[in-house]
């Protein structure tokens, strides 16, 4: 099981959770952010300090996004497991699921 980043973070990109993830498993796409399954050790940091509440424990995903779970898999397939995010920097893509959905944020 992992930490799934869902919908509040679309266009948001706030980074807090960066910043409190002390395994560096969470990486950074073009509209959102990613958490590695493989990676995470399940610690939970990363949840409270979410200023959109986006990140929920893979189990516990609302059903309405449930669609994310597959979206932070996929982020991963072509990238395998770099062994910490702060190594790759910004990654310039998203899962075309994520790139699919409407802008938001401001002037949206």
């Amino acid at each position: 099981m992992t930490y799934i980043i869902a919908e509040p973070c679309v266009d948001v990109l706030d980074k807090a959770c960066i910043e409190e993830c002390p395994v560096d498993c969470i990486y950074e796409g073009n509209r959102m952010l990613y958490i590695h399954p493989d990676e995470c050790v399940d610690c939970g940091a990363c949840e409270p300090v979410c200023p959109v509440e986006a990140i929920f424990y893979e189990d516990d995903v609302p059903e309405q996004w449930k669609d994310y779970t597959n979206a932070n898999y996929e982020f991963f397939e072509d990238l395998g497991s770099p062994g910490g995010a702060s190594k790759v920097g910004k990654i310039d893509k998203d899962t075309p699921f994520v790139v699919s959905q409407p802008p938001r944020g401001e002037g949206n």
